[in-house]
């Protein structure tokens, strides 16, 4: 599927249909949540903060909302999200945030923070390039969760083959610690749930079908099972794309209340966004 289709079936289609006609409706909170919660994404011994802060808001062609900023101020925003408890930094290749990551790593002990990356390559050649390059821009040794980015036909497990076993082949060397998948339509939805070489989705998801695959009971009904598999499960469009922006309670209860996502990316423009993001989180209950 062409980027500029899929845009316009993302934008105007599944998503605009579900919004004018009903969401779905959380149910209580059976407990106390924060952003800083300790989280392990699936079955991969994977340790983080339960929000990742997302580098890519309208991120596309080497840059984002968030890599505009310059390097010091993102590194600055990531390093603040740090102090406050946030353990997880979301980049990609196609936001252009690797050096503002990276500057945001001279500060950590790696160790102590989650990286997660993602990359357009679909062959086995430009994975092993992308491998190396993600690492020299990121400025660390290993990549915690790398990503297939932006996923959309049906039949991915078997047409990328080559750069799935080249991932495999990372994993088992060190170079990378889990590998999975960022689906942009429900058919690579379905197929990620069922291949057993996913350790970690990356899944659209808000009460009002914004920006999704399918509408929500469609999509909870994969990451369902999804996680019966024992996957990780991370979510995205939790403010639908800013089609939340001013109903974010409902949309953190949402997401918080499935019970389904072991953590979720949010891309905070602003060390006040920031904060507000992780109080509002703690207090939707």
């Amino acid at each position: 599927m062409k980027r500029r289709d899929f845009l316009v079936r993302t934008a105007f289609g599944l998503g605009t249909t579900w919004l004018t006609s009903k969401a779905v409706v959380a149910a209580p909170l059976p407990r106390k949540f924060a952003a800083t919660d300790t989280i392990q994404l699936g079955k991969t011994g994977i340790h983080t903060s339960r929000l990742a802060m997302g580098t890519g808001t309208n991120g596309f062609g080497h840059t984002s909302k968030q890599s505009s900023m310059g390097v010091k101020s993102l590194s600055g925003l990531l390093l603040n999200g740090y102090d406050n408890g946030l353990r997880f930094f979301d980049s990609a290749d196609a936001y252009g945030s690797h050096p503002h990551v990276a500057e945001a790593l001279k500060s950590v002990k790696r160790d102590q923070v989650t990286v997660l990356t993602k990359s357009w390559t679909r062959d086995a050649k430009g994975l092993r390039a992308d491998l190396d390059r993600f690492r020299q821009e990121l400025g660390t040794d290993y990549i915690d969760v790398f990503l297939l980015h932006c996923l959309t036909e049906g039949d991915w497990t078997e047409r990328y083959r080559g750069a799935m076993d080249v991932l495999s082949e990372a994993k088992q060397k060190g170079i990378i610690r889990a590998h999975g998948v960022s689906c942009h339509s429900i058919e690579a939805l379905r197929a990620a749930a069922k291949s057993p070489w996913v350790d970690v989705d990356l899944v659209r998801i808000n009460p009002i079908g914004a920006h999704m695959d399918a509408d929500p009971d469609t999509v909870v009904s994969v990451i369902k099972e999804m996680k019966a598999a024992g996957k990780g499960v991370i979510g995205m469009k939790i403010l639908g794309q800013g089609a939340m922006r001013d109903r974010q309670d409902e949309a953190l209860k949402f997401a918080l209340g499935l019970g389904l996502l072991d953590s979720f990316t949010i891309g905070a423009e602003n060390a006040k966004e920031q904060q507000d993001l992780i109080r509002r989180i703690s207090a939707v209950a």
